[in-house]
């Protein structure tokens, strides 16, 4: 599948003022709700992510079309990488265990922010070395017979 590289960018605008506000407020709910949207992302696909949709539905349609589309798989795995954090920040921000949910809400703020102001996509670059790692892995995992 291919994708607009300006949707995944301008989830990425909406994803750092949400982190934001869970940073200034402290709110493992608004966290939890970033956590889904990334769930969605990530093992639904980005046709079915909310920001994707609002993306899609009002700004795409105002806009040329896009020079070139890009693999939706990497930004798919940025998705993914953005679920964990936000699952751990989650945990940190309800067990009460505040500089876990802060640290790893500041990680996921930190890539969102790259994406959203500059188009680097750290989980994007992240993810051909991912796929190479847990290729070696099942090479080595293969009997000669």
């Amino acid at each position: 599948m291919q994708v607009d590289p300006r949707g995944p960018r301008f989830g990425a605008s909406v994803t750092t003022v949400v982190l934001v506000a869970v940073l200034v407020t402290g709110s493992w709910a608004l966290l939890a709700a970033q956590a889904v949207v990334f769930a969605i992302g990530a093992f639904l696909g980005l046709r079915h992510a909310p920001y994707g949709l609002v993306f899609k539905a009002l700004i795409r349609p105002r806009l040329a079309p896009p020079a070139e589309l890009e693999d939706a798989s990497p930004p798919r795995f940025a998705q993914g990488v953005g679920f964990a954090f936000a699952a751990v920040g989650t945990v940190g921000y309800g067990t009460g265990i505040t500089w876990l949910g802060i640290g790893a809400t500041a990680l996921a703020l930190a890539a969102a922010f790259l994406n959203a102001a500059f188009g680097f996509c750290l989980g994007c670059e992240i993810h051909p070395l991912f796929r190479r790692i847990t290729a070696k892995i099942r090479s080595d995992r293969e009997v000669p017979a």
